[in-house]
């Protein structure tokens, strides 16, 4: 009865630990991914510039789907084993104590086990989650250019490249199973070992009369017992080390997001700008008086990638009804410029909107803007033409359409995902669409947009630069971050940018 009663007991905890593992491993699960959703939506584009969106999107699914078994299962099994392993130990010295320092100097000998198959287990799958994200990006990529690769006969040779990244994978797989099941057997051999070492003796003792049957019994019941949380252990942390491997990468991500945005104190001349940065004034806007509030103004604006300066104490103000062309080689920080001003890139100094500072995670609500490459969302496309308005106005919708020139994409289009369906122009006419409509919609006075004519012919970049100055003459001011000739004749204003040239700054630094 008793024996019955320890058997169902045993059940009924066991199913306990392992539904509150399962409830906290979830909870787990979802407080990372929140921060790490948190983490790429602070870091932004210089989160994005350091890392791939594949390994975000690998981590944010399959990596932290693979913490079940270091979270659900590892971690309650190294508790259960740090409280039950010397309760049982402590009942075997008082039942039989030369038994009990049998068990006390064998059993540190799976841990030794656990401590050298884990480290070479950890590396190893490092090595593979490595090739998993790798495999992520390498698929990301073929998809993103197939149709650039269909157009050159390309597409057959990207086929070959996945395979044999799969196949790295595959072996990569199969090496992490293969030492993990000799790990297991080297453990199992361990404690059995162990435990026949404490049987044998016990016999040997229970023919010389030394020890009662009952006692004997009792004994070799329970010794198995104080081996079996260890080897437990050592099972679950090779089923847990994928997990582990991708907390350690989800863990880094989080850290290395910006934890902020500084604010220097303001400058007292607005109109200066730095030695880096050179303006070309080509006229003023008519639109608007000379006296009006400047729409956007920044003060000791400073960038940094890393270590290095890309934009320095950048002191400026632009007045609505302008369009202010950005221009510069590759590199210099034209993009960053517009992340800073958006509030998604780390930046110190001071923005300011109609004539108020305003706080980096409020900035981005009160402008329309558009990237270097269009992100449109799958859905039908009066739904990506509006996206983030409240309710979708068709008649708006058409409007924006036709004064980015996407009139001729059909509008019972339904885009799939990240805008599959749509022409690389098309895409950029319709991501400029939907500025257009959320700058109507939300009435910002402020519209950035990155190379919006990167993809169009002539014929269609003259019709956005109407557009463009169509919103500049509302009384917006209108930022284009470009390279095209024709954007910047169009502009009010050009801002040209240059790299900063560090070993000419450190010269003049050591010579002051």
């Amino acid at each position: 009865m008793a024996t019955a009663v320890s058997i169902v007991a045993r059940a009924l905890t066991q199913a306990l630990l392992d539904g509150l593992s399962v409830q906290g491993a979830a909870r787990v699960k979802s407080q990372l991914r929140s921060r790490m959703i948190d983490a790429v939506d602070v870091g932004g584009s210089t989160l994005l510039g350091s890392t791939s969106s594949a390994r975000v999107a690998t981590l944010l699914g399959q990596g932290l789907d693979a913490l079940d078994g270091y979270i659900g299962r590892y971690l309650p099994q190294l508790i259960l084993t740090a409280v039950a392993t010397p309760i049982i130990v402590a009942v075997l010295l008082v039942a039989d104590f030369a038994t009990g320092i049998t068990v006390i100097l064998t059993l540190p000998i799976i841990p030794v086990f656990m401590v050298l198959i884990g480290m070479s287990t950890r590396a190893v799958q490092r090595r593979q989650w490595s090739l998993l994200t790798a495999l992520a990006q390498g698929f990301l990529e073929v998809v993103q250019g197939l149709s650039t690769l269909m157009v050159f006969g390309r597409q057959h040779r990207q086929a070959e490249r996945i395979a044999a990244v799969t196949e790295q994978y595959r072996r990569r797989t199969m090496s992490v199973l293969r030492l993990s099941f000799l790990s297991g057997f080297a453990l199992e051999l361990a404690a059995s070992l162990s435990v026949a070492l404490v049987a044998v003796s016990i016999g040997i003792r229970l023919i010389d009369g030394e020890i009662l049957l009952a006692l004997g019994l009792f004994v070799l019941v329970l010794v198995p017992e104080a081996y079996l949380p260890l080897r437990q252990v050592g099972a679950q942390f090779h089923a847990a080390s994928e997990g582990i491997a991708a907390a350690d990468e989800v863990l880094s991500l989080i850290e290395s997001a910006p934890q902020g945005h500084g604010h220097a104190a303001p400058a007292s001349d607005p109109a200066r700008a730095t030695d880096d940065i050179g303006v070309a004034d080509h006229g003023a806007s008519a639109t608007v008086p000379a006296a009006s509030v400047p729409a956007l103004t920044v003060r000791e604006l400073t960038i940094r990638r890393g270590d290095r300066v890309v934009i320095d104490s950048l002191t400026a103000s632009w007045m609505p009804g302008t369009l202010l062309a950005i221009t510069g080689p590759s590199g210099a920080g034209k993009s960053s410029l517009l992340g800073a001003v958006l509030g998604l890139v780390e930046h110190d100094g001071e923005v300011e909107l109609a004539g108020s500072p305003v706080h980096a995670t409020d900035r981005i609500e009160r402008m329309a803007w558009s990237g270097q490459r269009p992100d449109l969302t799958g859905g039908p496309l009066d739904e990506v033409v509006g996206l983030g308005a409240t309710t979708v106005d068709p008649a708006r919708v058409t409007a924006s359409l036709l004064w980015a020139g996407a009139g001729d994409v059909p509008r019972d289009t339904v885009l799939g995902a990240a805008g599959d369906g749509l022409s690389g122009g098309q895409a950029q006419r319709v991501a400029l669409a939907r500025v257009h409509y959320r700058a109507i919609d939300r009435d910002c006075r402020v519209v950035l947009v990155d190379e919006p004519t990167s993809a169009l012919d002539a014929v269609s970049e003259q019709r956005v630069i109407e557009g463009l100055r169509e919103l500049a003459r509302e009384g917006r001011l209108v930022i284009v971050v470009t390279h095209r000739r024709a954007v910047m004749a169009a502009a009010d204003e050009v801002l040209a940018i240059q790299p900063i040239d560090r070993a000419a700054r450190v010269r003049a630094e050591a010579t002051s």
